[in-house]
């Protein structure tokens, strides 16, 4: 459906665009002119909900521009904002005229800045930094205002960079040397490793310790070679580069899932839509504070590391080893090229986790091992009682060729090898599932129901569409539970939505998913030239349709709203579409008619015995508490220089973390066990054992799968009609 809907968009737009846009009507312009006339008029026709382009839009153009490029108010003086401002309510003027003056001021402007900054940050260098003198920064860069003066400038880089380089300087100092048995490695007067063999011994970094004079020395050594490094990779940057970010400030107005692709950023878009990707295995946000993990993506390195989660902040990255370069206010598209690397070389990155904590942890780039974002199942014994587990992490497909492995027939060979195994009850587990094909969503809900509507879908101005299952066989007609969570998005949260309307599945999780309503098709720009001089012009993902639960609310904003609400870490801090910058809105349509699930007999109790028990479970209690003070640790933006209360804090900090380490030790009592296919399959893949033996562990200190077996339980005892599980009718 997506790939027809692109087609009929490039032919709607050529259709329209080929008597305009041609190499004569611009032959005087430049590509700069062209891409903005060209973009422009996309999303004017092409948007889901395309936005007047007038003075509140040329506002938020000029605001968030200024910010992209100074996140962190380091280059920007007052005097400069005030001489861009004469622009501030004539961007949109200059877009309808592909005008690009306040481009070129803006853009000249930061040039000269930027070069004003290599002076400055040498001069704040040269000096000592007094880390016994009590003052702090702010890191809620967008309250600050910009310098008045260069001596104010001057002032904030002492600040910011007294900031970057306290890290170093505390690493600097810790004592590492090795006592007279040869065999233990002490740092600060702490054992912290055992060496049975001078091998072990000889891997081990050893350094000698340093006075505070020499390690405040060699820090600002380092944080000068990193910034040196920075401005070299900076002045490799053309001016194409940077009007490629004008360009998506103009673009991300219309909402945050709308993006421009310069031609190599395609290429890049196209590999990672091949399935396979090459580094750490993250999806990256830009925040003021550095880039912000918001999603991991299953099989790769940060996945299997374990030590990285969604909301911690890449701050710093340094590679194999070698002195970290400092991300904070560096372009997203540049801090990642240098996260990214050849497969097997190391990155070392430096991380402010979701709790405050900052720590350096060191990863091996790779190829995401594709075979872990499928979809993969476990037995789980409770009291003589077999139920089955399905996780899946993304919902796959090749759009080239259906047939091939894709979402749904994965979910239905496991959902029959489960039958087979003797489950009485099923798990599905869309917790950080961030959506994927709507085909496979309509086909996989049709494996728990009857027939009728999955999803309602509208293209802008248009009627809507009902995506139906229209096949009557049921695959599985017992107990079944949806697992979700705030990183549940799209595909997830259609799946989710239509179990709960239909009252077929009982959904625990967080107060809401995230909250993606919205598709995207990507447009190739030369697709809707007719002639063009300029070279690869680039693509365009924009956004065209919203999804509608079969009830007629929109999941966009709003999300899927659990039946049983049971917090996690994510809780309180901003991870969702409402998050974003200019999310569409929540709206409501008509519903499609449908029939209620009738295989149960006390729906409405099973949830309310669930909620009793949460309600009363001590792990929860102590995940709530978790996720309080992680916010709270977010919200203090006001960081100490001073060394000693540095330390405390970091003290005090890990103190708290430690508390809620035993999170991490709790134990269900659950049983898990791979399924026979796969047990046969361990005697020549010993990875695969070892992989299933890692997800059985981490399930069992899952509480949620823990309840969700607690709900059908209930619901197998108490609630179905009908004792005999119904096999596929063929």
């Amino acid at each position: 459906m997506k790939r027809n809907l692109a087609y009929a968009l490039i032919a709607m737009l050529v259709a329209v665009a080929s008597c305009g846009f041609t190499n004569k009507s611009f032959e005087n312009d430049d590509k700069d002119k062209l891409l903005l006339d060209l973009i422009t008029y996309v999303l004017e026709r092409g948007h889901y909900e395309p936005k007047d382009i007038n003075d509140d839009f040329s506002v938020n153009v000029f605001e968030d521009f200024i910010d992209v490029l100074d996140p962190t108010k380091r280059y920007f003086l007052e005097a400069d904002i005030m001489d861009f401002e004469q622009y501030k309510f004539q961007i949109d003027d200059q877009i309808k005229n592909t005008d690009i003056t306040f481009f070129n001021l803006v853009y000249d402007r930061l040039m000269t800045r930027m070069q004003d900054a290599k002076v400055i940050y040498k001069e704040v260098l040269a000096d000592p930094f007094d880390y016994g003198v009590e003052e702090s920064i702010s890191i809620d860069y967008e309250k600050e205002l910009f310098s008045a003066s260069r001596s104010d400038l001057k002032e904030r880089w002492r600040k910011q960079l007294k900031y970057a380089t306290l890290g170093t300087y505390d690493s600097k100092l810790r004592k590492v040397k090795k006592t007279s048995d040869t065999k233990t490695v002490v740092v600060d007067g702490n054992v912290i490793n055992e060496l049975s063999t001078e091998e072990k011994f000889a891997n081990t970094k050893l350094e000698e310790s340093r006075t505070p004079e020499e390690a405040e020395i060699e820090s600002r050594k380092s944080t000068q070679k990193t910034l040196d490094e920075f401005f070299d990779f900076v002045d490799d940057l053309e001016r194409k580069d940077w009007f490629v970010q004008y360009i998506n400030t103009i673009v991300d107005e219309f909402d945050p899932h709308t993006f421009y692709f310069a031609p190599e950023d395609k290429e890049k878009f196209d590999v990672s839509m091949s399935g396979k990707f090459e580094g750490i295995g993250a999806r990256l946000q830009k925040k003021p504070e550095g880039a912000k993990i918001v999603e991991v993506i299953s099989g790769g390195p940060v996945w299997r590391d374990k030590r990285l989660e969604v909301g911690d902040e890449i701050i710093r990255v340094g590679q194999d080893g070698k002195d970290p370069i400092d991300i904070v206010g560096m372009r997203l598209d540049d801090a990642i090229k240098l996260i990214k690397g050849p497969e097997g070389t190391v990155v070392d990155l430096t991380v402010r986790k979701v709790d405050g904590s900052v720590e350096v942890i060191s990863l091996t780039r790779d190829i995401v091992e594709l075979e872990e974002s499928y979809a993969k199942s476990a037995n789980i014994i409770k009291d003589n009682q077999h139920f089955g587990l399905i996780n899946l992490p993304k919902f796959y497909v090749d759009f080239n060729d259906y047939s091939e492995r894709n979402a749904a027939t994965d979910v239905a060979k496991e959902v029959e090898r489960l039958k087979q195994e003797g489950a009485e009850g099923l798990i599905l587990d869309l917790r950080d599932n961030g959506g994927g094909s709507l085909k496979t969503v309509v086909e996989m809900a049709g494996l728990f129901i009857k027939d009728g509507p999955i999803v309602q879908v509208r293209s802008g101005g248009k009627n809507k569409d009902v995506y139906d299952d229209k096949d009557e066989r049921i695959q599985w007609d017992g107990p079944l539970v949806i697992l979700v969570n705030e990183l549940s998005a799209s595909a997830s949260e259609i799946l989710a939505a239509a179990m709960q309307d239909y009252k077929r599945a009982i959904v625990i999780g967080s107060k809401q998913t995230f909250g993606k309503g919205t598709v995207q098709n990507v447009i190739p720009l030369d697709n809707i030239v007719r002639s063009n001089e300029h070279g690869d012009l680039g693509a365009i993902k924009l956004t065209t349709q919203k999804f509608y639960r079969i009830n007629g609310g929109s999941t966009q904003l709003e999300g899927v709203k659990s039946d049983v609400v049971v917090p996690d870490k994510y809780s309180y801090i901003d991870l969702g579409e409402r998050d974003q910058s200019n999310p569409l809105k929540w709206d409501k349509i008509t519903p499609a008619e449908y029939d209620l699930w009738d295989g149960y007999i006390d729906y409405e109790q099973t949830i309310a015995n669930s909620n009793k028990r949460m309600e009363a479970n001590d792990q929860i209690k102590l995940i709530e508490e978790n996720a309080k003070w992680i916010k709270s640790e977010q919200d203090d933006n006001l960081i100490s220089l001073n060394y000693d209360i540095y330390k405390e804090e970091e003290k005090k900090d890990k103190a708290k973390s430690d508390y809620f380490k035993s999170l991490s030790e709790y134990d269900s009592k659950l049983t898990f066990e791979s399924l026979k296919y796969e047990e046969e399959l361990f005697t020549k893949d010993a990875d695969l054992r070892e992989k299933r033996n890692r997800w059985h562990q981490d399930l069992a200190k899952d509480v949620y799968i823990e309840e969700a077996v607690n709900v059908l339980q209930d619901l197998k005892i108490n609630n179905i009609k009908h004792a005999k599980l119904a096999s596929v009718k063929g």
